[in-house]
């Protein structure tokens, strides 16, 4: 029983890291790739290392996973919001397309 739940995060995990990866090859800019990237692939990455978690249990792979998966929910939000934040003052713009652009009034309020 438990080697049919491990592998089934490990192949959730993989096909969100896929879905992440298509994401950063499709979507037109930068913040959305980030949205690709920090959701997708973090909650694929997650999910294949807590599967290692339940294969391998407590030891020391076991461990290091699950260590691995606290590393990466505090730091990827962290990270994201830098390089968004980065982006935003370079100004680069949104997508032409984008519903919601609060990028200018942002630009005035910063001058």
């Amino acid at each position: 029983m438990i080697e049919v739940v491990t592998l089934f995060f490990i192949i959730l995990g993989i096909t969100f890291d896929l879905f992440g990866c298509i994401g950063l090859l499709r979507l037109p800019d930068i913040y959305n790739r980030l949205q690709a990237s920090t959701k997708c692939v973090t909650l694929g990455t997650c999910s294949i290392l807590f599967g290692v978690f339940m294969k391998f249990g407590l030891s020391a792979a076991g461990v290091k996973s699950i260590l691995c998966i606290i590393f990466l929910l505090l730091t990827t939000p962290v990270a994201a919001h830098a390089l968004a934040r980065g982006a935003h003052l370079n100004g680069i713009k949104l997508w032409e397309k984008s519903v919601c652009n609060k990028y200018e009034e942002d630009r005035n309020a910063l001058s």
